[in-house]
């Protein structure tokens, strides 16, 4: 399994602050990774960087073999391999589900509006909100929205998923369907990157787990070890608060 995901010394500022401290990360490919640390210390912005999101400014990030650079090319085809889900959903409130899913596969991927359909209901199936296709955004639950921006991450057959605390904006009885369809994906053979929280999920499906704190990477490692043997004590200190 080759590495689809290579961070090196990667350094990003915004403005005078230093969010991202000289990051290293190689991820193999199907493989999951869980990112956790405490608010702020850029794990959000060090995954936004790999769709390019957000611009690094010193280091290289390399995709499937594409460096992130300048290149526009490269960011249009790099974001068509990675899909994004975020906190807020952010669906298209005046599209309904299915339109929602069909819209980057017609326009990015130019397929036949039939086509894009028959991929989108596919998916939608796969997140157990087929029969929400028509509905608009604003009449689901939010569970079944984050459902539904799943769907639409992969409706464009990304072969990365990063997760940006896709939970967190949720009632706790909403989380767990999302998780579900989250550990299927995991189960898939998907690779992931996932920032959350939920700790029964990353030990449950991540591969290696990653500690971030003060914009660096703090300890990274296998999920058993991780829980049962942190090495660091602001990891462990970050456990002790959040367990």
């Amino acid at each position: 399994m080759g590495k689809i995901i290579e961070l090196k010394k990667v350094n990003k500022w915004f403005d005078k602050f230093q969010v991202l401290k000289d990051i290293d990360l190689e991820v193999a490919s199907q493989e999951k990774i869980v990112i956790c640390g405490p608010s702020g210390s850029g794990k959000s912005t060090l995954i936004r960087c790999i769709n390019r999101l957000e611009e690094h400014q010193e280091g290289n990030i390399i995709i499937d073999g594409t460096e992130l650079a300048e290149n526009t090319k490269n960011i249009e085809k790099i974001r068509a391999e990675v899909g994004m889900v975020f906190q807020q959903f952010n669906l298209f409130p005046h599209l309904s589900i299915l339109d929602n899913c069909t819209l980057a596969p017609i326009w990015v991927k130019k397929l036949p509006k039939k086509e894009a359909e028959e991929v989108a209901m596919k998916n939608l199936t796969r997140v157990q909100i087929d029969d929400q296709a028509h509905k608009f955004p604003g009449q689901l639950s939010g569970g079944q929205q984050q459902r539904a921006a799943i769907a639409r991450a992969l409706c464009m057959e990304p072969k990365i998923m990063l997760f940006d605390e896709p939970t967190s904006a949720l009632d706790p009885e909403m989380i767990k369907e999302v998780l579900d369809v989250m550990v299927d994906l995991a189960k898939g053979g998907m690779t992931m990157i996932v920032v959350t929280h939920e700790m029964g999920f990353a030990k449950e499906v991540a591969d290696y787990m990653i500690f971030m704190d003060e914009g660096k990477i703090v300890e990274r490692a296998k999920t058993n070890e991780f829980f049962e043997n942190p090495k660091s004590d602001r990891t462990k200190l970050f456990l002790s608060q959040i367990l």
